[in-house]
């Protein structure tokens, strides 16, 4: 069960350590939600499950206790040793814990042959990581489900439609790879110390045939998304080889013109523009 909040600050105390609000450090004390976690990643015995920041381990314990294989990554050194201290020799065999930068390690150092897409990622992602994270895990391999703990403005990016002012490159590149299924809301009074916005568990499945665009493709769209406002065609014509007449009769087929702007253009029109068919 998760530590509740006084009891939370007296673990901190001991431990000597601040939240740390740039590493987004705010600790999950509400066992409901961390069995909702749980609950929409279809976690069973067996799984490899992928935790990023598993801090004082309220989740990592629910995971390894329902008899999964967690691979986790954590940043904060002294929270890494109380985990080493307390939870590894508890589960010596399934956990594999890892002090180093989600980012740079966004599979919590799952090695390649274990993470043929049999896998899983369930976490609380820290605010400030959230998007390079997400873009260094859609380059694949990618997993079967993922339950992400967000702050509710990133998933509404993240699961965002087109024409909105919330859609925008990430939003293709994940949607392009997963459905969004329902996920869960989450007050901010689930979190000590608490923060100023709310968040919510967004709910990721693999699609049967995901799609995973090339750096190049993703840099191009990437940039498109960076002046939002102008109209495609203006911006397009420089960045092809044909002066963009093979983008043009795309955005036709599709009842679009050179005058669409890049938020109102649809993931799989996308999908289209930066590799036709051949």
């Amino acid at each position: 069960m998760p530590l509740s909040p006084s009891s939370t600050r007296a673990l901190l105390a001991q431990l000597a350590h601040f939240p740390r609000k740039a590493l987004g450090q705010n600790f999950l004390v509400d066992g409901n939600i961390v069995r909702k976690s749980l609950e929409l990643a279809e976690v069973a015995a067996g799984n490899v499950i992928v935790e990023i920041g598993p801090g004082l381990g309220t989740l990592t314990s629910a995971l390894l206790e329902a008899g999964t294989e967690v691979w986790a990554v954590e940043r904060d050194q002294r929270l890494h040793q109380y985990l080493e201290e307390t939870l590894l020799p508890r589960f010596p065999n399934t956990l594999h814990l890892t002090l180093g930068d989600a980012v740079e390690l966004p599979l919590a150092g799952l090695p390649h042959e274990r993470g043929s897409g049999f896998f899983k990622i369930v976490a609380n992602l820290p605010y400030a990581i959230s998007t390079p994270w997400m873009d260094a895990v859609l380059s694949g391999p990618l997993p079967q489900r993922m339950v992400l703990m967000l702050q509710r403005e990133a998933a509404e990016r993240y699961a965002a439609s087109p024409g909105s002012k919330s859609f925008g490159a990430i939003s293709i590149f994940l949607q392009s790879a997963f459905d969004v299924a329902p996920g869960h809301a989450v007050s901010a009074a689930c979190f000590h110390p608490r923060p100023e916005v709310d968040s919510c568990l967004l709910h990721l499945v693999r699609k049967s045939r995901p799609v995973v665009l090339p750096p190049a493709n993703r840099d191009l769209i990437r940039a498109l998304f960076q002046q939002r406002r102008k109209q495609i065609g203006s911006m397009i014509r420089d960045r092809v080889p044909d002066r963009g007449d093979t983008w043009f009769a795309i955005l036709a087929e599709h009842g679009l013109t050179p005058k669409a702007r890049a938020e109102e253009i649809p993931v799989h029109v996308w999908q289209n523009l930066v590799q036709p068919p051949a």
